[in-house]
């Protein structure tokens, strides 16, 4: 195996049963208080990290988990770094890279999603049945902050053009106006919106499917714990996976009625959908997660995703040591995979 992004140590425990008998549940002997902030508000996408408060895992595993939202008025980043939290679910690499690159102190230790569910969404019937007729399309609702982003990827690498580009302030109304524009969306929120105010399926088209090759909903940890405390960012990690096993092939009641709580706005049936767009699309359990579990990330496909980001102008080359980026420790010991197998067979 190779030793890329493995300089922020190594635990004694590596494979098989080795890691079962070192990391299970059992051998916590204290319940450790731990406060996770997430980037938004409570959703289905953060939904095995709710199941695994709901149905005790993470005291399962030793942990008393605190979950803080976030949401449009709240910046949970800060925290992470400044010790008010102890880790992070942030959107994707992008703001990994900017920590590393302006010398702040945390690292990824889980990749929680395959694909980033970032998605440009269309109308039926207009001819985006296909992603490259996309960049002809006469408007495009894209934010700000998207503008400066996966937009600069996507004219570099796709032929977009900022011609086309219309504020998109999070209002379906000019979108649904318009049966030839565009718009982005998150894949698994979006287009259930869209068919329940315009009363139609839209076309949807995942960037993640088309090169924007990076992780998402990614668990950030500060340096320090990472070094100083392995097995309790390993229980925690752990703990999540199993959630999300337990969130997508299980029983999710209980998951739900949490989310609810501290997001009235949900509602069971924006819920469910979420998740049956979660697994029809791959966003969670697919690729590497597979067969290595979920979580699973690849020093490789890091790599891929920088080098893109460069091309696309965001990055220049060297600005970010990649090595500080993330660590494989905890992460690709198929944790949850039998459990998954068990819960499919049922």
């Amino acid at each position: 195996m190779s030793t890329f992004f493995f300089r922020l140590g190594a635990v004694a425990c590596f494979h098989g049963l080795i890691v079962l008998n070192c990391l299970s549940p059992s051998s916590a002997h204290a319940e450790d208080k731990i406060r996770f902030a997430t980037n938004w508000k409570a959703q289905a996408a953060h939904g095995g990290f709710y199941q695994a408060i709901a149905d005790g895992t993470y005291k399962k595993y030793g942990l008393d988990v605190t979950l803080l939202q976030g949401g449009p008025q709240v910046n949970n980043r800060p925290l992470l770094p400044a010790g008010r939290i102890d880790f992070l679910m942030t959107g994707n690499l992008l703001h990994s890279f900017d920590n590393v690159k302006n010398g702040v102190p945390t690292v990824v230790v889980a990749g929680m999603f395959q694909k980033d569910p970032q998605a440009l969404i269309a109308h039926p019937g207009q001819g985006y049945e296909n992603f490259g007729a996309l960049k002809s399309a006469p408007m495009a609702l894209i934010a700000k902050d998207a503008q400066f982003s996966w937009w600069a990827w996507l004219k570099v690498v796709h032929g977009f053009r900022d011609e086309a580009l219309k504020p998109y302030n999070y209002n379906l109304g000019p979108f649904l106006a318009n049966p030839k524009a565009i718009q982005q969306g998150y894949s698994v929120a979006e287009p259930i919106y869209v068919e329940g105010q315009g009363r139609f399926k839209p076309v949807v088209h995942l960037l993640a499917d088309h090169g924007f090759s990076t992780y998402s909903t990614v668990i950030e940890a500060r340096a320090e714990m990472v070094a100083k405390q392995p097995q309790l960012v390993q229980r925690f990690v752990d703990a999540s996976v199993i959630g999300w096993v337990n969130y997508l092939y299980g029983n999710r009641s209980a998951a739900h009625a949490l989310m609810k709580r501290d997001n009235p706005e949900m509602s069971d049936a924006e819920l469910e959908a979420s998740v049956a767009l979660m697994k029809q699309q791959g966003i969670v359990d697919s690729g590497d997660a597979l067969t290595l579990g979920i979580g699973a990330m690849n020093p490789a496909r890091i790599q891929d995703f920088y080098q893109q980001m460069v091309k696309a102008g965001l990055y220049r080359s060297g600005d970010v040591d990649l090595s500080r980026v993330a660590t494989m420790q905890f992460v690709n010991k198929r944790v949850g995979v039998p459990l998954k197998a068990t819960l499919q067979n049922r």
